[in-house]
């Protein structure tokens, strides 16, 4: 299933994008959980909605999202499906932080209107992974880069080849207040990196997950594959299932 494109920004924000398509995964089963999943640089929504349709997760609804077309620095300028900006995927890149805050509250506004009692997530791909563990470090810190308020009660956030943006503010807003360093301390949080990864780094993400944890995100679990570049394999998410199925306590029934 699938419905058109909206045109969203994070409060505050100057410039609007128009997003593409969504792509929803209907739960098999009983509705215990809705994940918004991001996509790559360049990709699309409906590439993942038809893989996470064939994992064995029945009570998850998944909603996949399709970034805006924008220009990409990294591409000089040439414009592609992006949720931000840019410049180079080293540790030292600046952070698109305008951009960063639209697609994060775009992913808000997708699971704004999910029922109470449904655990809520955030999980990508490579720059979708970058945008998730942004949302998450938004909902500890309870305010966007922008310092608006960040709106939704996530229960956990999920990276595959991706990184953390804005890691060198991350201290002082964790710091920032007792309820940040409590929400941080809570959320489960798994990254997935291939060493063989020739797009983003191993270390790159390797040092996201220990910047997390430096910063009070002690549930924090990193899973490295030898031979894995940037793309994904069943083993990977076979993890990935064993994962929400464990921290979303959804057991191995259906129903």
């Amino acid at each position: 299933m699938s419905f058109g494109g909206s045109s969203s920004v994070a409060s505050g924000a100057k410039r609007p994008f128009e997003y593409g398509r969504t792509h929803v995964v209907r739960p098999k089963g009983a509705h215990k959980a809705t994940i918004v999943w991001l996509h790559g640089l360049g990709d699309n929504g409906a590439s993942w909605s038809q893989l996470l349709e064939t994992l064995p997760l029945p009570n998850i609804k998944w909603i996949c999202p399709t970034a805006p077309t924008r220009p990409v620095s990294v591409f000089g300028g040439f414009p592609s499906r992006a949720w931000f900006d840019v410049a180079d995927l080293s540790e030292d890149a600046p952070d698109d932080v305008e951009g960063l805050d639209a697609s994060a509250a775009h992913v808000a506004n997708l699971l704004s209107t999910e029922p109470a009692d449904i655990k809520l997530g955030v999980g990508g791909f490579s720059m979708g992974a970058a945008t998730a563990l942004y949302s998450a470090t938004c909902f500890a810190h309870g305010k966007y880069g922008n310092g608006n308020p960040y709106p939704v009660n996530l229960s956990l956030a999920v990276g595959l080849s991706g990184w953390l943006p804005c890691a060198r503010t991350l201290k002082n807003r964790i710091e920032s207040s007792p309820e940040a360093a409590q929400k941080a301390s809570s959320i489960p949080l798994l990254l997935c990196h291939g060493k063989a990864d020739d797009v983003v780094s191993y270390k790159h993400g390797e040092r996201s997950a220990d910047a997390l944890r430096a910063n009070g995100f002690s549930n924090v679990l990193f899973k490295s594959y030898n031979s894995l570049g940037h793309y994904t394999v069943p083993e990977e998410m076979d993890e990935v299932c064993k994962w929400f199925k464990a921290n979303l306590e959804l057991g191995t029934s259906s129903s």
